[in-house]
């Protein structure tokens, strides 16, 4: 655990490096929640309901998925791993006494951690900014099961990003744009962009036997209570089902990758 440590501490001292990008990519977090914000403000206008959500409900969504979408999605891994093993640097880390997936998630979660912490700080500024009317559940069973499904979603994330990223063993010229139209689809597909609520019902049923709605809209559904906690129980049980396939998948396909991977020269 030691060593994991000191990678999660030199990673969190990385993340200050590259500054710029840093604030960019908050700015770009926090201009897309504005935009929905005031969207669904628009939408709002002159009724109490919209899609079987209460103004406040909805408002409390949107923000909620600054802090949610920062958790689960921030990941360096989805940047590097693909470039790593077409490249052939994977070939340092199998030569030493370190996991390289368990390397990764700990780079991952310093990643997480900073931009938690400035996540919600903007959260705070937009209310103070805004004033908008928002609904959140302080149920301690909802806090509970959101907080354990917003876990599950953490780790539902890295491993079904892992088997896309693994690509990069078969097709490494192709890396980076696979990677990027898998992201796109899991933000959209996942009620990071809008509530899946919005979506036509067939749609919302077939998107109950994927993972994707385990990462963010479910979790805050929880919390902004559109679901009762006999259902939020069971949605925790599914995600946990979904975390053993995605973990079982990408050890599959990182280890039919190794067989195929070489490094020439390296």
């Amino acid at each position: 655990m030691r060593k994991y440590r000191l990678i999660f501490s030199l990673a969190f001292q990385n993340e200050f490096i590259y500054r710029l990008n840093f604030v960019l990519w908050r700015f770009r977090n926090v201009l897309r929640v504005l935009l929905a914000f005031f969207l669904w403000s628009v939408v709002f206008t002159g009724r109490d309901t919209a899609f079987g959500y209460t103004r406040p409900q909805m408002l409390g969504y949107v923000l909620f998925v600054l802090v949610i979408q920062t958790l689960v999605m921030s990941a360096p891994s989805n940047d590097n791993v693909g470039g790593e093993i077409a490249n052939g640097d994977l070939s340092n880390y199998l030569l030493k006494p370190v996991s390289y997936l368990k390397f990764w998630f700990t780079r991952d979660l310093a990643s997480k951690l900073l931009n938690i912490l400035f996540s919600v700080g903007e959260i705070v500024l937009l209310w103070l900014l805004l004033r908008p009317e928002i609904y959140l559940s302080f149920h301690p069973v909802s806090l509970l099961l959101g907080l354990l499904l917003w876990i599950s979603g953490v780790l539902i994330y890295f491993f079904l990003t892992k088997i896309a990223v693994f690509a990069a063993f078969w097709t490494p010229e192709n890396t980076w744009g696979f990677m990027f139209v898998i992201l796109v689809f899991m933000e959209v597909l996942s009620g990071a962009i809008f509530p899946l609520d919005v979506l036509p019902g067939w749609v919302q049923s077939a998107l109950q036997f994927t993972p994707f709605p385990y990462l963010i809209y479910y979790p805050i559904g929880i919390f902004v209570d559109r679901f009762s906690h006999a259902h939020a129980l069971r949605l925790l049980a599914q995600s946990l089902i979904w975390l053993g396939i995605s973990i079982w998948l990408s050890l599959r396909v990182w280890r039919a990758g190794l067989k195929n991977y070489s490094a020439t020269g390296r």
